[in-house]
């Protein structure tokens, strides 16, 4: 036979466990942020531009649009060699980085849009302006090696990565985390509610015995407080101590 809940019950069960739900986002939110703004390393971004596109040795020639293919054709090309040792190595040289290699091609990211003759170069770093050097550098000496390796001349700086006065990080974002992080509390919390009242076997309602017993519920007892009890003994000797002067104005008048 299977089991179905109500919208009720998941209402029900989500105002029980509302305090275990809450305690558990906003401990998500406050170590989200904690790490987001005291453990985390803040990394910046710098990008440099260059233009593949041939050199024309006529200005009186008109605009060949095979060269210009043969151009795009070899941006994928080209993504592929700036990232290569040939070029990094100097990179790193010119630069006295203490990175490897690979760990400097990480730093860097080259994309185009499509059909675009424009290359963007990117370099990743915690210090923003070496990141800026970075870029610069790895442009620079690409479009001085790439006429020896390719055996052409259409490589041209578009623009150059400069460093702004106040420089902002672009990771980590702490307000995305901590709305991340709440979001993952309140999952979390839900199904963790709905775990514990799945593992609850206690009878604590009348419903619980109808449901899990299945048995009918003749009565109930309702439960008395300390207060009550001490409430109900006031008013038992208040009626006793009205009652006995009664009585003994009674007996007088007899």
């Amino acid at each position: 036979m299977e089991e179905t809940i109500s919208l009720k019950e998941i209402f029900e069960v989500i105002k029980k466990r509302l305090l275990l739900i809450s305690a558990l986002t906003l401990g998500a939110a406050i170590i989200a942020a904690v790490i987001s703004y005291f453990v985390l390393t803040p990394t910046y971004e710098a990008s440099s531009q260059f233009i593949v596109n041939q050199e024309i040795q006529d200005p009186n020639a008109q605009l060949n649009t095979g060269n210009i293919q043969t151009d795009l054709q070899l941006i994928n090309t080209y993504n592929v060699i700036i990232k290569t040792p040939a070029i990094l190595d100097k990179v790193i040289e010119e630069l006295n980085l203490e990175y490897s290699v690979g760990t400097l091609s990480e730093k860097i990211a080259v994309s185009s849009a499509e059909n675009s003759q424009v290359v963007t170069v990117t370099a990743t770093d915690e210090d923003p302006a070496q990141a800026v050097k970075i870029a610069n550098s790895t442009v620079g000496i690409f479009q001085n090696e790439i006429p020896e390796l390719m055996n052409v001349n259409n490589v041209n700086i578009l623009t150059v990565a400069q460093l702004s006065p106040n420089p902002k990080p672009v990771a980590p974002n702490p307000i995305l985390n901590i709305a991340i992080a709440i979001v993952l509390g309140i999952m979390v919390g839900v199904g963790l509610a709905f775990l514990l009242e799945y593992l609850d076997n206690s009878i604590t309602t009348e419903d619980d015995v109808e449901k899990k017993l299945g048995l009918p519920v003749l009565g109930v007892i309702s439960r008395v407080s300390d207060e009550d009890v001490q409430e109900n003994q006031f008013s038992f000797q208040s009626k006793q101590m009205r009652r006995s002067g009664i009585d003994g104005a009674q007996r007088k008048t007899i």
